[in-house]
């Protein structure tokens, strides 16, 4: 058994080597064995300075507070705790740890300058407190007075929700007895008051389980449930984000302090199952409005599916499908517009139903869960066919058509039960429109696995081909020729395995691209148009031509920006294709030639399909106004906006951005801020092309304009990730230049790349092979060393860091010189004792700086220069002597006596400046320097 003592001696050596994790990994197991109280003490104050290294200031306190139950006069545990509690916005109770320290040592000037600072930041809180509360007073003065003018109340009702916004502000509501009042605002049963109030609850649940809970018990579950339901898009919206705000307080870890208040913070599970079951009985419901029952179907998408299948807890997906499978179903077979007696729905409520059933059903774990999930829709289907009421006929084949566009295993087997492609074929004979639209979008899904098209190839094309040509109803043509696209693009971009005759696909298209722009059509209609280039434009020339349609793309990106975002998917689709983004198998010659040998199918790539080809689509595309689309597309409210979708834009984002002279036009109409969600959420292929695509911008642009405010601190995360080995060489070396750029900008976000842990894997790349990489991450290291952290990390003892800059600048590349002299240049300016530490890292030291003075070129030369100058200032009489003593007195003294040169002033007055602190020193004669 190990030795909790040695394991203590063992944190305590790896916190002085500043390995935290390590030092933590110690103290706990030392913590799980000791049986000393006193040790334990030690290992729990020990364990707490580790955290507040790591800036985990909750972990801090409690490991503080373990020490302090031990010996509360532990001066040492109570200053770390109070360091954590000052942290944690905790003041008043930090001032008491440090006033206790203060009783214990009353001489110790580091806890009375904390005790003074403290007092301070209290009484300021205080009447920053009493200013808030006369000002909650006022507003809800304002907003209660039935004599006020209206503009008085929507901004004393705006000011509120600012206000909440802010922990402070929202306490202070809160305690004013804001709830009740913001209960009155919604009974005015205006708008404009009601999406106020629900966006100052919004506020205040944000983040603070314990008022949550409160705010929940007060108003009630019904009660939002019932505002969600208005029919109103932007309460809808609001109230959505009210109730993501209020389950991401009740699930997420809570590491507030509560002290008194512990007490009221219950177990939540209670409250969030009231939450699921009001929410599925939303779904179904003739009382909610299609945005309110949008917002109900996103609110189950976002949080009753894992977030990480790693883990185990799937016990809300289960209980979702038992208690509303058939309710989500009933959604999916809901034809608005056509039957009477349906739910209020919008254009995106049937898809966003289906993406649910897929979220769902990939939730599950096992064969007998997925066997209950079909036997549901299956039975639901089942009931619902009726041979004397095509309605419930119509109903169920559209309830179908939601599985295939969600869970298409499920749908695909329902297609396959006997008697369902014939009720779908006997529909589409008939003479009433809902029956024919109905049917052709249902055999429209069914195709749209390859296995399937062929079958439908042989058994439907007649079928829908029939449809197109006798139908005189443009809704049903339109739907008809989006199946024949599909089955027409079932080879994908395989030049050789065109399912028509030649030229039919192209015909297709322009038929599309007719519909597209006819503004006699509605949304609705010209949105299958788009569906169909989405399958069309795998072909070449059927690129080509859409591309050289201005008409056709700008009516497109207009459909893209509309409130129907059902049709986000096939832009981005078509998108993909037109910019051949898409992946790409490498095909081996090798293989080709055995493939042909064994007459095995080869695929083959169009003509069109080539690089120059490609480009001038970007362009064209660019012209078109394709970014002001992506942007609006990416700030889709809504599940329909899935990490699947996600990945096709960032896709597009990184085609676009290939041209480095088309980054400018990205950044110009906004889509460097859109890539930015895209980069942090989506599929892990999605986040790669999308942080990609940030770093080739963020590399040439100005941070404040293409990331304006605070998102230019989120864009270092997703250029950090592109660090890691797993990826290739070109993304390795265009973080490397983002970063540079970042790096270059500000002190703020160079902190912000530290604390990111990219500094590891910049200096990684400094030993790299790849000159161009190795040069980028010198370059970025160059930038970063104003950094106080940087220069700290180069100052510790035991590593090479200044050894390699020295070493890179005996290189025989300029760039990569100019870069490590550099980073020497500006380090030994900041911090005097590195001037000493670089002649100690390696002996050719002074060779490498004397060839960076006579170097040819004036930028390199200069900062060799500054670098001696720094080392004269360095305050080191040894040092100073040294370097004057040998050949660089002679080397300074040529520059220093050259003729003045408006190209190399700037190394001819440095020269000079080293010879005249040489004088000042003593080292040299004023009467041996001649210029």
């Amino acid at each position: 058994m190990e030795d909790p003592a040695q394991l203590k001696d063992e944190g305590n050596n790896y916190f002085k080597e500043g390995d935290m994790d390590k030092a933590i990994e110690s103290y706990t197991k030392a913590a799980k064995l000791c049986k000393d109280k006193k040790m334990l003490a030690i290992i729990y104050k020990n364990r707490s300075a580790c955290h507040l290294k790591q800036e985990n200031y909750a972990l801090a306190a409690s490991d503080a507070s373990k020490a302090i139950d031990v010996d509360p006069a532990d001066v040492k545990a109570l200053y770390r705790r109070c360091q954590a509690l000052e942290k944690l916005d905790k003041f008043d109770m930090a001032f008491k740890d440090v006033q206790r320290c203060a009783t214990i040592e009353p001489k110790n000037k580091t806890f009375l300058e904390t005790l003074r600072r403290l007092s301070a930041v209290i009484q300021e809180k205080l009447k920053s407190n009493y200013s808030t509360d006369a000002r909650v007073k006022g507003m809800f003065e304002i907003l209660m007075d039935p004599e006020a003018e209206t503009d008085k109340i929507e901004r004393a009702a705006n000011n509120l929700v600012v206000l909440a916004r802010e922990d402070a502000g929202a306490e202070r509501i809160f305690q004013n007895n804001g709830v009740p009042l913001l209960l009155s605002l919604i009974e005015t049963t205006k708008a404009d008051l009601i999406l106020a109030a629900v966006r100052t609850f919004a506020g205040m649940c944000t983040g603070h389980k314990a008022r949550t809970m409160a705010i929940i018990n007060m108003v009630g579950v019904d009660k939002l449930c019932n505002i969600m339901a208005l029919d109103n898009e932007g309460i809808a919206l609001a109230t959505c984000v009210l109730f993501q705000s209020i389950n991401d307080s009740l699930t997420t870890a809570d590491h507030r302090i509560y002290g008194k208040e512990e007490a009221l913070v219950l177990d939540a599970a209670k409250d969030l199952k009231t939450i699921l079951l009001s929410l599925l009985d939303m779904v179904a419901s003739m009382k909610v409005s299609g945005h309110g029952r949008d917002q109900a179907l996103n609110l189950l998408s976002r949080n009753v599916p894992r977030k990480d299948l790693k883990n185990l807890d799937h016990s809300k997906t289960l209980f979702t499908i038992d208690h509303g499978l058939r309710k989500i179903m009933k959604v999916c077979g809901q034809v608005p517009d056509y039957l009477p007696d349906q739910l209020p729905m919008t254009e995106n409520t049937q898809l966003i139903a289906s993406i649910l059933l897929t979220r769902l059903y990939d939730d599950l774990k096992c064969d007998p869960e997925r066997d209950n999930f079909r036997d549901i829709c299956d039975d639901y289907v089942k009931n619902k066919f009726d041979p004397q009421d095509m309605d419930k006929n119509i109903h169920a084949i559209n309830a179908i058509s939601g599985l295939l566009q969600g869970p298409f295993d499920v749908g695909n087997a329902l297609v396959g039960r006997q008697g369902v492609l014939e009720i779908m074929v006997a529909l589409c004979g008939s003479e009433r429109e809902v029956d024919q639209m109905v049917a052709v979008e249902a055999l429209i899904h069914s195709s749209t696995k390859m296995s399937r098209a062929s079958f439908i190839i042989t058994n439907g094309v007649a079928l829908l081909k029939d449809i197109y040509k006798k139908t005189t109803n443009e809704k049903i043509k339109i739907r008809a020729l989006v199946g024949l696209c599909k089955l027409g693009s079932a080879g994908g971009d395989d030049y050789a395995m065109r399912q028509f005759a030649e030229g039919s696909t192209e015909k297709l298209a322009k038929q599309c691209r007719k519909w597209l722009t006819n503004p006699k059509f509605d949304n609705k209609t010209r949105k299958w148009a788009i569906e169909g280039l989405a399958y069309l434009t795998n072909d070449a020339d059927v690129k080509d031509d859409f591309v050289e349609d201005e008409l056709a793309m700008k009516a497109m990106f207009e459909l893209a920006k509309s409130k129907d975002k059902t049709i986000l998917y096939a832009v981005a689709a078509t998108l993909i294709n037109c910019t051949n983004s898409y992946d790409k198998k490498d095909i081996m010659p090798e293989l080709v030639q055995l493939a042909k040998f064994s007459k095995q199918h080869v695929p083959e790539q169009h003509p069109k399909d080539k690089k120059d080809f490609i480009e001038r689509r970007v362009k064209r595309l660019l012209k078109g106004g394709i970014i002001s689309a992506l942007t609006v597309m990416v700030k889709a409210e809504s599940s329909i906006l899935t990490d699947q979708t996600k990945e096709l834009l960032a896709r597009v984002f990184l085609a676009l951005s290939e041209d480095a002279k088309d980054r400018g036009t990205i950044v110009a109409q906004g889509g460097g801020k859109a890539l930015i969600p895209l980069a942090i959420e989506g599929t892990a292929t999605g986040k790669i092309r999308a942080s990609h695509a940030l770093a080739r911008i963020a590399a040439i642009s100005n941070p404040e304009i293409a990331f304006p405010g605070e998102r230019v601190y989120e864009v270092v995360r997703p250029l950090v990730s592109l660090l890691s080995t797993d990826r290739d060489g070109m993304q390795n070396f265009e973080a490397l230049k983002g970063l540079t750029n970042l790096a270059g900008f500000s002190e703020k976000l160079r902190v912000k790349i530290v604390k990111e842990k990219a500094l590891a894997e910049i200096e990684n790349y400094m030993f790299e092979e790849h000159d161009q990489i190795r040069q980028a991450a010198v370059e970025c290291m160059c930038n970063m060393v104003t950094c106080k952290e940087v220069q700290e990390r180069y100052m510790e003892d035991g590593n090479d860091k200044m050894k390699l800059l020295i070493l890179l600048c005996g290189e025989e590349d300029d760039k990569l010189q100019i870069a490590a002299a550099g980073a020497i240049a500006m380090l030994t300016a900041a911090q005097k004792k590195l001037c000493k530490k670089l002649t100690l890292v390696t002996s050719q030291w002074l060779e490498i700086l004397q060839r960076l003075c006579l170097h040819d070129h004036p930028a390199v030369q200069h900062r060799g220069l500054v670098i001696v100058y720094n080392m004269l200032c360095a305050e080191d009489e040894e040092l100073s002597k040294q370097l004057i003593e040998c050949e660089m007195l002679e080397i300074l003294t040529i520059i220093g006596k050259s003729e003045d040169n408006p190209k190399k002033q700037v190394v001819l007055d440095v020269a000079r400046t080293c010879l005249v602190k040489a004088m000042d020193m003593g080292l040299i004669k004023p009467f041996s320097v001649g210029f």
